[in-house]
């Protein structure tokens, strides 16, 4: 055991003091926690709405493409041949 000094002393409020400050700012600490976790749930959200919206213009062109080449065909049922060229 430490002999009771000044210099004890010392260390020992300043572990206190940190202590204290630790736990006056956890609340705060959390709360800042929860909002940068909500705002990047957010945002993957949003990135994986414009993937997907992507994805079904590009799905919805190759069946429009597809379409066409049905009309546009002498027989139906059956793709435009392809030219040689």
């Amino acid at each position: 055991m430490a002999y009771p000094t000044a210099v004890n002393s010392q260390i020992a409020g300043a572990a206190t003091q940190i202590s204290q400050s630790l736990t006056a700012q956890a609340p705060a600490l959390s709360t800042a926690f929860l909002s940068v976790a909500v705002a990047q749930a957010i945002a993957n959200a949003a990135h994986n709405a414009t993937a997907a919206q992507q994805q079904l213009h590009i799905l919805a062109q190759a069946v429009t493409t597809m379409c066409v080449t049905e009309l546009l065909a002498d027989e139906p049922g059956f793709p435009a041949p392809q030219s040689e060229s």
